[in-house]
């Protein structure tokens, strides 16, 4: 009998930083989540900033990662669905992962039913009202030609960019705090959906808070954390979905 029954959400991975030897540390922690899960998995949402930062050449991917991408791949060689989104931090992923792994990427929030259940799932970052300055700096890096002329730059140099500012991001200060309701956008966000359309669950990443509230009348929001931190996820088993910790 197959005992794959399980959906699995985890987000905000952030490989690469602060360095070398913890980024390791933390991508063999969540290659032991994945083989801990991949017995009742049956599909598995990894839902943005995987990497602290990825840019894909035409014949060149970055270094690194590959006891993830190993296990990635065994995973679906065994029949595991396994869905990718692009993060704030990612975003540049093209088709690598397609070719591959065999795995989509999604560039914008998907829907989906399962047991009844209706899911609404991104990473999360760009919606809801305001941050208009983010929304347009994503504009500009999703543009084709833009990304066409920072391809033109040698890894070297583009990645020295790159690490620069990752050593400055968010991902490597002091915890992110739960705004309120009132406050978050993305629960904003949900609660404008929801008045045009129910969802049983909302599940984003990008704010880094280990999150799970109700909203709504029988709708359960889900921030997934991250693995910087928190090393949390989020498990459907067919009934209801919860929030939880791995090797608290």
């Amino acid at each position: 009998m197959d005992q794959r029954n399980n959906i699995y959400f985890a987000s905000d991975f952030h490989l690469g930083i602060p360095d070398h030897a913890s980024s390791l540390e933390r991508e063999k922690k969540i290659v032991r989540w994945l083989y801990s899960i991949e017995n009742d998995a049956k599909q598995i949402f990894l839902v943005g900033d995987l990497f602290d930062f990825w840019f894909e050449y035409k014949h060149v991917v970055p270094k690194g990662y590959v006891r993830l991408l190993g296990k990635l791949a065994n995973l679906k060689d065994k029949g595991i669905d396994i869905q990718v989104f692009t993060g704030n931090h990612d975003l540049w992923m093209f088709d690598y992962f397609e070719k591959e792994l065999n795995i989509p990427v999604h560039r914008q929030p998907i829907t989906f039913e399962e047991n009844g259940k209706k899911f609404f799932v991104g990473h999360g970052d760009g919606i809801g009202p305001g941050d208009k300055g983010y929304k347009l700096m994503k504009r500009i890096f999703t543009g084709k030609f833009n990304q066409w002329v920072f391809s033109l730059l040698h890894p070297r140099i583009a990645f020295s960019i790159a690490n620069y500012f990752s050593h400055n991001s968010r991902s490597l200060n002091e915890e992110e705090q739960f705004l309120g309701e009132e406050k978050e956008w993305q629960i904003l966000f949900a609660k404008e959906k929801l008045k045009k359309e129910h969802f049983d669950y909302f599940i984003f990443g990008h704010r880094h808070i280990a999150l799970q509230i109700q909203i709504g009348n029988n709708t359960t929001f889900i921030n997934l954390g991250d693995w910087v931190k928190h090393s949390t996820y989020a498990v459907f088993n067919g009934e209801k979905t919860e929030l939880k910790y791995f090797e608290e």
